[in-house]
């Protein structure tokens, strides 16, 4: 496979970016954003004029890109300009898009444990893993880097470190969840990274974690359109539907009662 030669411009993006403390899956949504204006522009970008950005949006509006990736187009070129290039009054040629609000697609409880209950085996490390997305909250990455070390029994918390926005933070962490991940220690013995990939020193990808989700989904006959990340939302629903103000206070619900009051919650051990 051809290596694709890194200019000097795109070379100074990147480490302005890195400067800036710029996540990787960030710089590289930047990158491919510079990438699309430059192919439209058909020359080098930090050539543009106010008109080629007046003609790139409308280009992004007539051939029916959405809200969001033309908002994420427009961050990244406000970067690119006024960072790298230090044409900041370009910014003043840039205009984002209102993104019409709808609501996220959520599990019922049950949709929910028929789907954790489906989970891909054999064994118990993507029903763990799933069930730690849902009962936590977490982004599939931060499932995905979890150390042993990050699951804090004595206070009945998991430590994230590096979630989004780089910033670590601590969650709860529910007795029945616990009990599962303890089911999953016992039959796996993991080191260091709570669920390995292949090689073990590597953990798993959000890639896997993914296709285990869409597999117990389908497994499970759930017909929604719903990602992995649709548990999140649907924890974050089912503790505003048990009337608990805060992640704080769920905490501290006993064990079968947290979240959503059923003795049916996907994240308790299956029998």
């Amino acid at each position: 496979m051809k290596e694709e030669r890194v200019t000097p411009l795109r070379q100074r993006m990147i480490e302005d970016m890195r400067i800036r403390g710029m996540g990787e899956k960030a710089q590289k949504s930047h990158i491919r954003a510079i990438k699309d204006f430059a192919a439209f522009l058909g020359r080098s970008p930090d050539t543009a004029t106010p008109e080629d950005l007046r003609a790139y949006q409308l280009h992004m509006a007539d051939t029916g890109v959405t809200p969001s990736t033309f908002n994420v187009r427009i961050v990244a070129l406000r970067f690119f300009f006024g960072m790298t290039c230090g044409r900041d009054e370009m910014k003043r040629y840039m205009q984002f898009r209102t993104e019409p609000r709808k609501l996220p697609v959520v599990f019922s409880v049950q949709e929910v444990s028929d789907i954790l209950m489906a989970a891909p085996g054999p064994g118990l490390k993507y029903r763990a893993a799933l069930s730690i997305s849902y009962g936590a909250g977490l982004r599939a990455a931060e499932v995905c880097n979890l150390k042993i070390g990050d699951i804090d029994s004595d206070r009945m918390l998991i430590h994230v470190e590096q979630g989004k926005g780089q910033k670590d933070r601590k969650v709860m962490l529910s007795p029945g969840l616990l009990e599962l991940l303890r089911a999953w220690w016992r039959e796996a013995r993991p080191e260091g990274w709570l669920f390995p990939g292949k090689p073990k020193i590597n953990p798993i990808s959000p890639r896997q974690l993914n296709r285990a989700f869409t597999s117990a989904k389908h497994m499970a006959g759930v017909t929604k359109p719903a990602t992995l990340h649709t548990l999140r939302h649907s924890f974050a629903t089912h503790l505003l539907e048990a009337n608990t103000p805060s992640r704080q206070h769920a905490a501290h619900a006993p064990a079968g009662q947290w979240t959503c009051g059923s003795s049916r919650c996907c994240w308790v051990t299956p029998s």
